[in-house]
């Protein structure tokens, strides 16, 4: 009944959309499959995308050719840059969305892309041959075949869902799990384990006392996720806000605790330590006596709200009493409690870089079924495995990012070299190189390797190469132009920096911690009259040019560093050394380096467990 396809992407999340987007983009034939096809990209717990490293690695997805930050900026209602008052390393754009316009733009996005096609079904086990992938069975019996497979199937495997003694079946509330995927996988080899996490109640907005919340608005200012963006959306922009939760909040939350899957021992996944339920806050931080909320709209028009910091599984009517307590919310009226979900997860250290299974070749994992959480760590795996699985059928080189190119590399190596022992969330302090892959310069890393790819589009191209002919040229002119006194004077007084007495280079200026580039052109009639103030004066541009200009010694010197760590990746490993040969390494790096089989001294050197003397051995054994 349906053809065979290059590529079969498992689940229409956030991973199963990039992949099979990022692989029919290339030229792949692409058949997804999901079990609910209204429901693409569906945003599960909160409606926002980005934050702090999840912003720059939206932004790095968007450089490659992705579409994620495309559809963020499509469905915003809010939009934020985190950490403004750090540098510009941390600076983190965060995006409040309408859940139901980002599916529905999803949905949109896919069905313009050739050589996709779409099917509404539950996978119940791979189809396989002599070690390889050759398809997918589905509930309905249909076996269609395929050269690769990508599985994204997110919570569902195995789902289970937990509302104090309550429990049942299902990968979100409202849809049911899938079942018998973990097993056959057990029984071709693979380890697998299981997971935990949670989601908040859903509040009814207009039964909030907004007057003893603190309303925290979006930035008037125009900005983007996407490099392709240059206007805002139609949608109506709106805001959030903060409550405060109590001790007598957190007293009759404590009653609730005999009845707490989570410390009764029903749920035996494995929780993430960054956003824990508020029962685990109250017995983790138990000296704390209140907890921020954050009370976030489910979109522009709906009353629907999504209460931030209070994920919980305790029984409903706990849960109802306890946030009757926090002020503002005497009267509320809740849509549907908080529940835990469990779900099964594949360690990744079974995963090569290109998010091939090492056990079953041409079966690719992306998502939560690596142990990862957030939609953004989902949707750069997704672009990852969609992209390898089209550029090993197409017999070329595969795609990896190293940790000085991009989050989505330090992302994919830790994974893959150091495994998870609980849900992994991406931090800035992941990341060695966190100068060199800041949020606006994604496009400057990425966008060349995407163009060889073949990911990105012809307007993407000419947008790219436009904006850093701007960016080349006022750098030039910046270092190059002198200013008057007479014409910045009046700007520096205004901003308590020492006044010049003599004609100064713009650089010299600009490198004042309290000056900004977008401020001194402005000042300036010297600069000013250099550009076209529309051409020039785009955020985007300045920011580009300003952080370049301040922070080049530290750029250049992160980069040298990078270059002598990455000489390390040149140093391969034979793919079948046996590691027990090597009586001088120790016992622990020895299991430690036959579990994962690095295939280079650099990813040898991080694996945990692996000593610089461990490495010394294998140096000397390769002849270095």
């Amino acid at each position: 009944m349906l053809k065979s396809f290059d590529v079969i992407v498992v689940g229409g999340g956030h991973a199963g959309c990039e992949a099979a987007a990022a692989a029919a983009t290339l030229g792949s034939s692409v058949l997804l499959v999901s079990m609910d096809l209204s429901k693409m990209a569906q945003m599960s717990c909160n409606p926002a995308m980005g934050g702090v490293a999840k912003g720059q690695i939206l932004r790095e997805i968007d450089a490659l050719g992705g579409y994620s930050a495309i559809i963020t900026d499509q469905s915003s209602i809010q939009f934020r840059m985190l950490n403004r008052s750090k540098g510009p390393a941390m600076w983190s754009p965060r995006a409040q969305c309408d859940r139901m316009v980002f599916s529905q733009a999803w949905r949109d996005t896919l069905e313009t892309i050739p050589n996709l096609y779409l099917w509404q079904d539950k996978v119940v086990s791979i189809l396989h041959k002599d070690g390889i992938a050759t398809g997918v069975k589905t509930q309905m019996g249909i076996e269609i075949t395929s050269k690769t497979v990508v599985l994204t199937n997110g919570t569902f495997l195995s789902g289970l869902i937990h509302i104090g003694s309550v429990n049942f079946g299902g990968g979100r509330i409202g849809e049911s799990s899938s079942e018998g995927l973990t097993k056959q996988l057990e029984d071709l080899g693979f380890e697998s384990g299981r997971m935990k996490t949670g989601t908040p109640v859903r509040i009814d907005g207009r039964t909030v006392d907004y007057s003893k919340l603190l309303e925290q608005k979006g930035e008037e200012e125009e900005r983007y996720f996407s490099f392709m963006t240059d206007k805002k959306n139609n949608l109506i922009q709106r805001s959030c806000f903060i409550a405060e939760t109590s001790v007598d909040v957190h007293d009759i939350l404590r009653t609730g605790f005999q009845f707490s899957p989570l410390f009764q021992g029903a749920i035996k996944g494995i929780g993430p330590r960054y956003c824990p339920s508020i029962e685990d806050k109250l017995r983790t931080f138990s000296s704390k006596n209140s907890h921020q909320l954050f009370l976030e709209p489910e979109g522009e028009k709906t009353y629907e709200m999504y209460l931030n910091g209070f994920s919980s599984s305790l029984p409903s009517d706990i849960q109802f009493s306890a946030l009757k307590s926090v002020p503002g919310f005497e009267n509320v009226h809740i849509l549907r409690p908080g529940y835990a979900i469990e779900y099964d997860y594949f360690p990744p250290q079974q995963l090569n870089h290109t998010l091939e299974t090492k056990i079953l070749k041409n079966l690719y994992f992306a998502g939560q079924i690596n142990g990862t959480t957030g939609y953004e760590e989902a949707a750069a795996q997704g672009v990852v495995a969609g992209i390898n699985a089209t550029l090993k059928i197409q017999g070329k080189p595969h795609f990896i990012l190293g940790r000085d190119e991009a989050y989505i590399g330090v992302l994919i190596d830790d994974l893959v070299t150091k495994g998870v022992d609980e849900p992994y969330r991406m931090f800035t302090s992941r990341a060695e190189y966190r100068i060199l892959l800041r949020q606006d310069n994604a496009d400057e890393r990425l966008t060349p390797i995407g163009i060889k790819l073949g990911m990105v589009s012809e307007a993407r191209r000419m947008a790219f190469e436009t904006k850093y002919t701007k960016v080349n040229k006022l750098k030039a002119l910046i270092k190059k132009t002198s200013i008057l006194p007479e014409e910045i004077n009046p700007f520096l007084e205004s901003v308590l920096s020492k006044p010049i007495d003599q004609k100064r280079k713009a650089i010299d200026i600009l490198l004042r911690p309290e000056v900004g580039l977008y401020d001194i052109i402005k000042a300036s009639p010297t600069l000013k009259n250099n550009f076209d103030e529309l051409e020039i004066l785009k955020t985007d541009i300045t920011d580009s040019v300003e952080i370049h200009l301040k922070y080049e010694g530290y750029i250049e010197r992160e980069k040298q560093i990078a270059e002598k760590i990455k000489r390390l990746e040149y140093v391969s490993i034979p793919e079948d050394i046996n590691y027990d040969r090597f009586q001088s390494i120790s016992i622990e790096g020895r299991f430690k380096l036959n579990k994962t089989k690095p295939i280079n001294i650099a990813q040898a050197s991080r694996i945990p467990g692996v000593s610089p003397s461990d490495i010394n051995v294998l140096l000397v054994f390769l002849g270095r």
